[in-house]
């Protein structure tokens, strides 16, 4: 068997240019241009590589992005600061914090602190709980909303499968599960610590992996037919490594999103999609 492997940039391009024409349809019915803020404090190189992919990816669609970079010795106060100027702002319509932060800054305290309206990161308290329980409006996390919308066009059916997600962050594997868990699956989360792992991953029909340990999963560990979403994203000495041995899964799997070219490259645009939300919240549309 040799996986379906699922295009995350094709369909990273189609959602983009429909967004493209819906940002542009509100800006001239409303006047309003839409415009993200992102947040960085210090120089990470990965927050500041980060913070470039969303500027291209927010020009490709017609948006405006607002960069707003702190000094690495910012304090609390003035990072709190700042966002509580881009919160009370209204001509910003989405805010979001980059990581790594530096070691003084409470990243939570942060979070809290964000305007659930203005989340298009979708990691407020009140986002994460509007979606566990499914009352809108909220806004999901941008890299699990984009898997799903890979298994979606792939035509995945989720009525009654097996889903395990291994990975329990708040970002990933816990959104992951909740969008699974509303398409009816059956959910599993798993973890490092979870009790024979492989056996656990082995009965997914749709197994997820988030735990950043590159090809951690092997092939034996993969369900013959099963539709894998790889959102690791690891560098490594021989490049690019998602959390999944791809050579050896795609030879049993069903479906994969490879790696680079998978979950990836919809993450922005999922992205854009929720600051559409905000946008529209934000002009009253």
């Amino acid at each position: 068997m040799s996986a379906q492997l699922l295009d995350g940039k094709a369909l990273a391009k189609i959602i983009q240019s429909d967004l493209k024409s819906r940002f542009a349809a509100l800006a001239e019915s409303s006047g309003v241009a839409p415009i993200l803020a992102v947040v960085r404090v210090g120089d990470d190189t990965s927050a500041a590589g980060y913070a470039r992919a969303i500027e291209r990816t927010c020009t490709g669609v017609g948006v405006t992005f607002a960069a707003h970079a702190l000094a690495g010795d910012a304090t609390q106060a003035a990072v709190e600061a700042a966002i509580a100027k881009l919160n009370s702002d209204p001509t910003i319509h989405g805010v979001m914090i980059l990581d790594p932060l530096p070691g003084q800054i409470d990243g939570q305290r942060l979070i809290d602190q964000l305007n659930p309206a203005k989340d298009v990161d979708g990691v407020h308290p009140l986002n994460a709980g509007r979606l566990s329980a499914q009352k809108a409006p909220y806004f999901v996390p941008a890299t699990p909303a984009g898997a799903i919308r890979l298994l979606e066009e792939a035509g995945v059916e989720f009525k009654g499968k097996q889903a395990v997600i291994i990975g329990r962050s708040d970002i990933v594997g816990k959104p992951m599960a909740l969008l699974l868990l509303h398409r009816h699956c059956t959910v599993t989360i798993a973890h490092s610590r979870t009790v024979d792992l492989p056996g656990v991953a082995r009965r997914a029909d749709i197994l997820c992996v988030a735990i950043g340990r590159p090809e951690m999963v092997r092939g034996d560990w993969i369900k013959p037919g099963a539709v894998v979403v790889d959102f690791g994203t690891t560098y490594t000495d021989d490049g690019l490594k998602g959390d999944c041995a791809q050579a050896e899964v795609a030879e049993v799997a069903g479906m994969l999103t490879p790696v680079p070219g998978g979950t990836g490259p919809v993450t922005n645009a999922m992205l854009m999609s929720n600051l559409l939300g905000a946008y529209r919240l934000g002009i009253g549309n």
